[in-house]
């Protein structure tokens, strides 16, 4: 297995370089360099320049809409990206539904909803999670009860990531309700203007209002929306996770991280010497230099397994467990770094300024927001347990 990149991914290398420089607003990247996290607009136009390069959908086949790269073009794309301080691209409808629907939907559904999310028509968001049913994903109650050609949905979902942002929402519902609860589950797609959704935002610890609860009462959604089978949900459920999972480790973001942790130590002075050459510290950062360089290597040796038609069994779950472990790592040792001055919060840094090194003033927020990433997609622990189940099988 050779891990290099070879002549050809070099040159897409040094071409989405090149891109990333010419097409990057300065602004956008300037905001996701800070910490305070891209605009709803920042996103959207980031999404419209990708399109318009023809980029955006770029693991998707040329039929429909992208151009056919393979696991490791999108791993350079998205490590640069994340480098040059692009916004993360919204994965809901690109890298998580779309697979869906060129997988599981119908030919009316992929010609209907696919370029619809290339050209930024619809912004999808997520319904998987509820109150009682978050790592227990199977165990969902909100149910869709068949009359005539429509489905009528009654139900919570809940940590509903820019739902505020969205005009549709794909959700898995309960269309049976006794056997194995994985077995009673579909997956259907919802316009969020249909009457009877009310969206409420939920404010998260660091002050930002990212996630909602969706409330669905007597919601009329059409049969010919659902995706898949009827009952059959829970196969679609897993296969975007699958999905979800590895996106979530973002090596990429860990890089940049570094990088920053780096820049500020090596600014930073303690007891007459930059931060970065205290022992301590500096142990502490190889620690996580040397896991990140392993979790790159792993996250490679995936992609390459990928390339070559093999087929991935835990493997994201590692990489989730890993990939997550680390960001929160560099939170944590960006916070070491800064001492007093990581403790205010962004509308605290307006009377602040002074003890907030520039381009640091959102490092609590950013701490704070980042506890959650080894939480969602499926809890690191539930990951350990998919791991441990398959080491023992």
């Amino acid at each position: 297995m050779d891990l290099s990149y070879s002549p050809k991914e070099l040159a897409f290398q040094a071409e989405v370089r090149a891109f990333l420089a010419a097409s990057l607003p300065a602004d956008i990247a300037a905001r996701v360099a800070s910490g305070a996290g891209a605009t709803k607009a920042d996103m959207e136009a980031w999404h419209a320049i990708l399109n318009d390069k023809g980029w955006l959908g770029g693991t998707w086949p040329a039929a429909h809409g992208g151009c056919d790269w393979g696991p490791i073009e999108l791993h350079i794309f998205e490590e640069e990206s994340a480098l040059a301080n692009a916004p993360r691209i919204v994965p809901f409808g690109l890298k998580m539904l779309g697979p869906v629907l060129m997988k599981f939907g119908t030919a009316e559904q992929q010609a209907d909803y696919l370029p619809r999310i290339l050209d930024g028509r619809d912004w999808w968001c997520q319904g998987y999670s509820e109150p009682g049913a978050g790592s227990d994903l199977a165990s969902l109650k909100t149910r869709a009860d068949r009359d005539g050609d429509d489905y009528i949905i009654n139900g919570q979902k809940t940590w509903t990531t820019y739902g505020q942002y969205a005009n549709r929402i794909f959700c898995l519902v309960r269309t049976k309700f006794d056997g194995k609860p994985q077995a009673g589950i579909s997956f259907v797609l919802i316009d969020l203007e249909t009457p009877g959704i009310e969206m409420r935002p939920i404010r998260l610890i660091e002050g930002g209002f990212e996630v909602n609860e969706v409330f669905f009462t007597d919601v009329r959604v059409p049969v010919a929306n659902r995706v898949g089978e009827e009952n059959a949900g829970w196969t679609i459920a897993k296969y975007l996770l699958g999905h979800e999972r590895t996106n979530i480790a973002g090596t990429g973001f860990s890089v940049q991280a570094l990088e920053k942790v780096k820049g500020l130590a090596r600014g930073v002075m303690r007891g007459g010497k930059p931060l970065i050459q205290n022992a301590l510290f500096a142990a502490r950062l190889a620690e996580v230099e040397a896991e990140l360089e392993a979790v790159k290597i792993t996250n490679l040796r995936m992609l390459s397994k990928a390339a070559a038609g093999g087929q991935l069994g835990a493997e994201p779950s590692m990489l989730k467990i890993k990939g997550t472990v680390i960001r929160q790592a560099l939170n944590d040792l960006s916070r070491r770094a800064l001492g007093p001055a990581a403790a205010p919060f962004p509308s605290e840094d307006l009377d602040n300024l002074a003890i907030t090194p520039p381009g640091h003033a959102h490092n609590a927020a950013g701490y704070f927001n980042n506890r959650k990433i080894s939480i969602y997609g499926g809890s690191n622990e539930i990951q350990r347990n998919i791991l441990a189940k398959g080491l023992m099988q």
